[in-house]
């Protein structure tokens, strides 16, 4: 892949909030020359500020915008962006870039329909670490987009994290239910752990701080590791220690279940909510 500080198409950002915001600084602190970075929005202030942070190049103007654009990143709103896209339709139509939406929920087809059938379209499922880069990105590249397209979109999404491909289209809304809503999960489980340590009588700042460690710690075992979460969860459970009663418990309660239930149930409205947007 082309090192990105040696690429010069001019991205575009159409929606200049919090994922934008991310993309732009994980794109510049990698190398990207912010001369050819343009983002549009209407809210001046947050214009504003992103010039100021990062040296890019802002518009309140969205067709003018993709008039310039090699690449262009859909990042507005997902009930928004029928609306967005149909007005961009003909500035897309004459200036063909590669699209890239960030849009959650909103399909292939749909982004067609709004945005013209020719278009090199990737879809992609960032979640919300991107934002301190260290995101988990699924990208799925409609037919008709090129290998050099796709090492393009990986490229900026490669800035804020992680990055995967998936062939099939459907597959997103398990992505959705796993890497999308995934850090919530993490959230409660970690939200659960520091309320039942108060309860046991620890202070309330110690169990904070040794249950974001913890979590910390163990993701970075397991993302370092090329053992499996199962087998370093056995290598740390000592037969007849306090590890094995605790993990029983966990087992005895039905845990499992509950996740497949719940990323079930989030699939599902991930599948219900694409339907929805897609109808504008």
């Amino acid at each position: 892949m082309k090192q990105l500080s040696k690429m010069t198409n001019t991205i575009t950002f159409i929606g200049g909030g919090n994922m934008a915001a991310s993309l732009i600084s994980g794109l510049v602190a990698d190398g990207y020359d912010p001369k050819y970075i343009l983002t549009s929005d209407p809210d001046g202030e947050k214009l504003a500020n992103l010039a100021a942070r990062y040296g890019i190049r802002t518009t309140d103007d969205n067709v003018s915008a993709v008039e310039q654009a090699d690449i262009l990143v859909l990042a507005v709103k997902p009930q928004m962006l029928h609306e967005v896209a149909s007005n961009l339709r003909a500035a897309l139509t004459r200036r063909q870039p590669l699209v890239i939406s960030i849009a959650a929920g909103v399909r292939e087809a749909a982004l067609r329909e709004w945005l013209g059938d020719d278009l090199p379209l990737v879809r992609t499922m960032p979640n919300t670490p991107a934002m301190i880069q260290s995101g988990a990105t699924v990208l799925h590249a409609a037919p008709g987009v090129s290998d050099k397209q796709k090492d393009l979109a990986e490229n900026i999404l490669r800035a804020v994290g992680l990055t995967q491909w998936v062939e099939d289209e459907a597959l997103m809304d398990a992505v959705t239910a796993l890497s999308g809503s995934g850090p919530a999960y993490l959230f409660l489980v970690m939200e659960a752990m520091e309320a039942a340590a108060r309860e046991l009588g620890l202070p309330a700042e110690t169990a904070r701080l040794l249950t974001l460690q913890t979590a910390l710690g163990a993701s970075r075992m397991a993302m370092e590791s090329r053992t499996p979460p199962s087998e370093l969860r056995r290598q740390v459970t000592s037969p007849g220690g306090t590890t094995e009663r605790a993990i029983t418990a966990l087992e005895e309660g039905g845990l499992r279940e509950l996740f497949e239930k719940a990323l079930t149930s989030a699939r599902d409205r991930s599948r219900e909510l694409s339907s929805i947007i897609g109808k504008g």
